[in-house]
C-alpha cells in the first residue's frame, strides 16, 4: 500500500474533517480562529460620583543628603562611569517639579475557538452525543483581576475519531533521508562499492549501499498521530484576559522626558475600581481630569462594542511622582541630574565623566 510523501501533508486537519458543530460554524468554515461575540452586557453604564477627594498635594523635597547618595549609588552602577562627579560635585540647587501620573486599567475577556487535533489513544468520544455548549456559556476560571492569563478548553461534546491525514491512517510516512527505500549511497565510498585502495569498500561490504540510520526499512513513525494511525479531532476553546492599561502624564517643565516615568512609582492620591468606571471629575488639576475623561470613553468605546471582548473590571488611579531637578558643579562647569519616583532613580543624560568599555 502506498503511503503519501512526508511533508506535503498540513499539520492541521482540513476543515472538512470536522463535524458540523452547531454554534461554532465560523470555527469549521474558516479553518479556526472564530471570535464568538459575548453575551450583551448585564452592568448598567456608569452615572456621574462624587469627584476623587481633595488630596494632600505637599510631597517633601528630598534632601541634598538623599539626592547625594542617590547620585553615588547611579554612578556606582555604571561600569563605564567614574564616580568623581557625583562623589565631588557639589550641589548648587535643588527644584522640586512633582507630577501627576493618570493610570487607568481596563480587565477583558476574550473567547476564541480553532479546530484542534491530537493522537487518538482511547480517549472519550462525544461528538453529538448532545448540543456543544455555546462559546460564553462555557465555564472557565478566571484569574485575579488585572493579571494577564489564558486557558485552553476542549468544547464538551464536539471530540470524534478521524483516520490521520498525514499517514493516511497508515501510522507512518516514508523517511525524506532515504526518500523510502531503506538505504542511500555510502558515504565513505560515493557508492562505488571500492575504496580508495581499490579494495571492497569496508562500511558497505562493497555494495555501494548503505542502511539508513535515520529510518527503520524506509519508513518513519507518522509524527502528526505517533503511529496511532487515527486523530482526536474537537473545538478549542481559548479564553484570554488582559489588562489593557494606558498611563497619562501630566507635563511638566523640568526636561526629564515622560517615558521615564513608566517605571517608577508615586505616592497614591486616589483609586477606584468598579464594573464599568466613570471619568475621575474634579480632581484639582484639569489636565487629569480630561484624561481620565478621554481614556475612559475610548476604554468603554473599544472592549465593550467590538463584540468580541468582554469588560470585566475597571480601575483608575492617580498618583503624585516626585521629581527634583538637581543642579551641581564639578572642575568649575554646570550640569544637571534628576531624581524621580519612590525608588529614588537617577537621571544623568550629561554625565561628565563617562569612558568607552572594550574587552580585551
Amino acid at each position: 500500500m502506498s503511503t503519501p510523501a512526508d511533508g506535503n501533508a498540513p499539520s492541521v486537519p482540513p476543515a472538512n474533517m470536522f463535524d458540523n458543530v452547531p454554534g461554532y460554524e465560523v470555527t469549521v468554515a474558516g479553518g479556526g480562529g472564530g471570535y464568538p461575540p459575548p453575551p450583551m452586557p448585564t452592568v448598567p453604564m456608569p452615572v456621574p460620583e462624587p469627584g476623587p477627594l481633595q488630596p494632600n498635594l505637599h510631597i517633601p523635597s528630598i534632601t541634598e543628603d538623599a539626592a547625594y547618595e542617590a547620585f553615588v549609588g547611579y554612578a556606582s552602577s555604571k561600569c563605564c562611569y567614574s564616580t568623581g562627579p557625583a562623589k565631588d560635585g557639589v550641589i548648587t540647587s535643588m527644584e522640586p517639579f512633582n507630577t501627576y501620573r493618570y493610570r487607568l486599567e481596563t480587565f477583558t475577556e476574550s473567547r476564541t475557538t480553532e479546530l484542534s487535533h491530537e493522537p487518538y489513544t482511547n480517549q472519550p468520544v462525544d461528538a453529538s452525543i448532545q448540543p456543544a455548549p455555546g462559546p460564553w456559556e462555557i465555564l472557565a476560571k478566571t484569574p485575579p483581576f488585572f493579571q494577564d492569563n489564558t486557558q485552553n478548553i476542549r468544547v464538551p461534546y464536539t471530540s470524534s475519531v478521524k483516520p490521520c491525514h498525514k499517514c493516511q491512517g497508515m501510522g507512518r510516512t516514508p523517511c525524506k533521508e532515504c526518500a523510502g527505500c531503506g538505504s542511500k549511497v555510502c558515504s565513505e565510498c560515493n557508492g562505488t562499492g571500492l575504496c580508495h585502495d581499490n579494495n571492497h569498500c569496508t562500511q558497505c561490504s562493497g555494495q555501494g549501499r548503505e542502511n539508513c540510520s535515520k529510518c527503520s526499512e524506509g519508513f518513519k513513525e507518522c509524527s502528526l498521530c505517533r503511529g496511532k494511525r487515527q486523530l482526536l479531532v474537537f473545538t478549542n476553546l481559548k479564553v484570554q484576559w488582559t489588562n489593557n492599561k494606558e498611563d497619562f502624564v501630566v507635563e511638566q517643565s523640568s526636561g526629564l522626558r515622560v517615558k521615564k516615568f513608566s517605571k517608577v512609582s508615586g505616592r497614591e492620591m486616589f483609586k477606584d475600581s468598579k464594573d464599568m468606571l466613570y471619568p475621575a471629575m474634579g480632581f484639582p488639576d484639569p489636565a487629569v481630569a480630561q484624561a481620565s475623561e478621554r481614556l475612559v470613553r475610548e476604554h468603554q468605546s473599544r472592549f465593550s462594542q467590538t463584540g468580541l471582548k468582554k469588560i470585566l473590571q475597571q480601575r483608575h488611579t492617580i498618583e503624585l511622582i516626585p521629581v527634583t531637578r538637581v543642579t551641581y558643579a564639578w572642575k568649575e562647569k554646570t550640569h544637571v541630574y534628576f531624581v524621580y519616583g519612590n525608588e529614588m532613580k537617577v537621571n544623568a543624560h550629561d554625565y561628565p565623566a563617562t569612558c568607552c568599555c572594550s574587552v580585551m
